[in-house]
């Protein structure tokens, strides 16, 4: 049997073996777009290119065969720059977002569209574990956030854009009425202990993260309640007290303490330190005063931006005290972000931040791609609340507002190979710009969603289909830059994939083909 060396890694292969196959015994990754394992080999993507020694060659490792004393380079900064490259030229030409616009909006990050989808189906108790994965206050923002999210939602070129946040005021309100509102797992204790200045938004959201890493929190505040400027800033009516106060009591119920009715001046800072793992100041806008004695640049604490920490180890920072605005949400994000890094230096990693995720986005949609969109609309206008007091949605208002979601995230999310690849060789998606392609929805009425942008004309589903006996099936059509694939006689393509549809859904490597979203 031949030998191969992979990075000066040795193996023994069948005859016929490829480099990918020599590679997957020695749990070698090499990465493959275009590559499935029981069809043949593609070669269209290029992603897998390795470099053969002696003589000096480059080859795709899906469809090499090894032959024996092959040495080949596989992990070498040449190789990467090739990938990278490949890669890139892939993007020049792919039409999609990673994430949805509205998630992409949200300052804290939270899913959206998933939280519509479990609306939708009625699942409440999956939405609200959904909505507090990032958002420490739900029934507090769907009351006083000021529709970031909306201002970017793509059914507002339709009619109207989703109301989002009145969704997640109702899903909420929903877990705040029920028997026993949805308390987020904790980690076992770490033995560590946090504490935290300041007991507003950014100073709770903190602590209802960190107190679920298995941290000891304790926030200490001035005032005789929690909540900070929400009970100065907002009216009852605008922001009901008891709504307040019993999403505060969940985080207290998390095993959060609160010492109200502290001042904190910069020697009891200083104990803090001296008593606690960590310490972080979430104290309201500074308007030209400096409580902690710390450095301040424009009636703003000075921190690094990407890790909120101070000039003192083990000092962090957040909120209107680093960044002064009026928007509760950013205010949110602002302890959630610092709660992670707050994280990663009590685990002794050293705070870096949070990840920053590859993502691409289609941009603005011109006016003659409106109609592509129309197609896979719901048929109504904005829901207006009508049947819940004061003013909110109620179940069944809900649900319809959340079918009128046009789904503009991609299918794979996280798991998209493409995404993956371009996250790990640092791929930068406008390397070769060019004028993007229309954005095209096909067939969103079936149960099966095509969307032309995504597809590299990998031709697994083509192979799968063939391979299947699919009377129609899937073939490439067209010539040069126009090839594309499609289903021959522009039949839909839940009548060319009648039985192997799951299959090509699970091969695409880019969520180019897609379930119509259901939950």
């Amino acid at each position: 049997m031949p030998r191969v060396v992979i990075d000066g890694l040795k193996v023994e292969v069948p005859e016929g073996a490829t480099i990918l196959d020599a590679a997957r015994a020695l749990d070698v990754d090499i990465p493959t777009l275009c590559f499935l394992e029981g069809l043949e080999a593609e070669t269209s993507c290029m992603i897998c290119l390795v470099k053969v020694k002696d003589p000096d060659r480059l080859v795709p490792a899906c469809a090499t065969a090894v032959q024996d004393g092959m040495y080949v380079e596989n992990d070498t900064e040449e190789i990467r720059d090739i990938r990278r490259a490949g890669l890139e030229l892939i993007l020049s030409d792919h039409l999609g977002d990673c994430t949805a616009p509205c998630h992409s909006t949200c300052p804290a990050d939270m899913n959206i569209p998933l939280m519509l989808t479990q609306v939708e189906a009625g699942d409440l108790a999956g939405a609200i574990a959904t909505v507090k994965k990032d958002i420490a206050l739900p029934a507090v923002l769907g009351r006083v956030c000021p529709d970031l999210c909306e201002r970017t939602c793509r059914r507002g070129m339709i009619d109207s854009p989703v109301s989002i946040c009145l969704v997640k005021r109702h899903v909420a309100d929903a877990d705040l009425a029920g028997e026993e509102p949805y308390l987020p797992e904790c980690k076992p204790s770490t033995g560590r202990r946090v504490a935290i200045v300041g007991a507003g938004p950014a100073g709770v959201t903190a602590a209802f993260h960190l107190q679920q890493a298995g941290h000891a929190c304790t926030v200490f505040d001035e005032q005789i309640k929690p909540g900070g400027h929400l009970r100065r800033r907002f009216t009852p009516d605008e922001l009901p007290r008891e709504v307040l106060d019993a999403e505060i009591a969940v985080i207290e119920k998390q095993g959060v303490q609160f010492k109200l009715e502290t001042h904190i001046g910069p020697d009891d800072l200083e104990e803090l330190r001296e008593r606690f793992d960590a310490v972080l100041v979430a104290v309201g806008a500074l308007t030209g005063a400096n409580p902690f004695g710390l450095p301040v640049k424009k009636d703003r604490l000075q921190i690094n931006s990407r890790t909120h920490e101070t000039s003192l180890p083990g000092l962090f920072a957040a909120g209107d005290a680093v960044q002064p605005g009026d928007l509760v949400v950013r205010n949110v994000a602002s302890g959630k972000a610092a709660a992670i890094c707050i994280d990663q230096f009590l685990g002794g990693t050293g705070a870096t931040g949070s990840p920053r995720m590859f993502s691409v986005r289609i941009g603005h949609v011109q006016e003659d791609e409106v109609a592509g969109l129309k197609s896979s609309a719901a048929g109504h206008d904005r829901v207006s609340p009508s049947e819940a007091p004061g003013g909110g949605l109620s179940h069944r208002e809900a649900q319809s507002e959340s079918g009128r979601c046009l789904h503009c995230e991609c299918s794979q999310g996280h798991h998209c190979k493409l995404r993956q690849y371009a996250q790990r060789y640092s791929a930068r998606a406008n390397r070769y710009a060019s004028k993007r392609r229309p954005l095209e929805r096909y067939h969103p009425q079936g149960e099966i969603v095509f969307e032309p942008g995504k597809c590299i004309l990998c031709g697994l589903c083509i192979q799968i289909a063939t391979k299947a006996r699919e009377p129609l099936g899937l073939a490439f059509i067209g010539r040069g830059f126009d090839m594309r694939v499609g289903v021959p006689f522009e039949r839909s393509m839940d009548e060319a994939l009648k039985t192997t549809a799951k299959q090509c859904i699970e091969a695409c490597p880019t969520g180019a083909l897609a379930w119509r979203p259901r939950y």
